[in-house]
């Protein structure tokens, strides 16, 4: 029976390993993503021979999963995860199915699943060029806010250590600022986690200040072979402009050698969603949820 217990820093090269096995463009497949937001569903880990599984739970506190990544069987793993399920009562469900995946349902499952489209968590991918580059018509509206924001004296660097503790607190006074359900209180918890292991993630981040004030701040790390993360993105709105501004910047500082960007999914937040959209994703990675019967 599989056993799944919280993740831990220790188990990072472990579960790169499997994640490199796989090359997922999801940005549920980063070490950090999965240890930094573990609080949101109470999420824990397990492996299996080749393949690492991540386990949440809803609110009801029944369980899904993330498809595995790793290599091996499927139809093997898949049968560990029904044992699973089956010993608590529950049917099995699998989140993060990309289109690629679901003819392989068909094949070794058939007709003992139902298939739902999850818009909500499709991932937004974009041309890491079209984000430093801002060239075209379409992007006409982000050059102007570009242009108004480099009218302020500001300064942009990549985040050192010494900056931890001032991101640290401009993400705080943000949290401050908003009604704490559980989204915020993990969101912050994830912060925190991504400031207090920073390096050993291997993640990198930009932030840009305003008479030595911080202002706006991301964190983000390679996904992929091809493809950079970006987890945070927090700003100063009072500042016209200033979320183009940390986006173009960082960008063209610390992604130059990939080819594409996730910016994450939009959790169905019409603002978020609106938002995402103007920046001209070229493709949505899709996602979908398996329902066993």
């Amino acid at each position: 029976m599989l056993e799944f217990r919280d993740i831990d820093i220790s188990d990072k090269e472990h579960i790169n390993n499997c994640l490199q096995l796989s090359d997922f463009m999801g940005c549920e497949y980063t070490f950090a993503n999965n240890m930094a937001w573990k609080r949101l569903a109470d999420s824990k880990i397990a492996f299996y021979k080749d393949f690492y599984i991540v386990c949440s739970q809803t609110v009801n506190n029944t369980p899904y999963f993330v498809f595995p990544s790793g290599k091996g069987d499927y139809t093997e793993v898949f049968g560990e995860l029904r044992k699973y399920t089956d010993s608590m009562g529950v049917p099995l469900q699998i989140t993060g199915v990309t289109e690629k995946y679901l003819p392989m349902f068909n094949e070794i499952f058939p007709e003992k699943f139902s298939v739902e489209y999850d818009r909500d968590s499709s991932d937004y991918i974009y041309l890491a060029s079209d984000l430093s580059e801002l060239k075209g018509k379409k992007y006409h509206s982000k050059r102007n806010h570009l242009s108004h924001f480099r009218t302020l004296d500001y300064n942009f660097s990549l985040i050192q250590e010494k900056d931890f503790d001032d991101c640290i607190s401009f993400c705080t006074e943000d949290y401050n600022n908003k009604y704490h359900d559980h989204s915020s209180v993990a969101e912050q918890y994830a912060i925190n986690t991504y400031f207090s292991y920073f390096n050993e993630m291997g993640l990198s981040g930009g932030i840009i200040r305003i008479d030595g004030k911080v202002v706006a701040v991301t964190v983000g790390e390679r996904l992929n072979s091809d493809t950079f993360c970006v987890h945070i993105e927090k700003a100063d709105k009072s500042f016209s402009g200033i979320y183009t501004a940390i986006n173009n910047l960082f960008v063209s500082s610390a992604v130059k050698d990939f080819r594409y960007v996730n910016r994450e999914e939009d959790l169905g937040i019409e603002g978020l969603r609106k938002a995402k959209l103007s920046y001209h994703p070229v493709f949505l990675l899709n996602k979908y949820v398996i329902n066993f019967k």
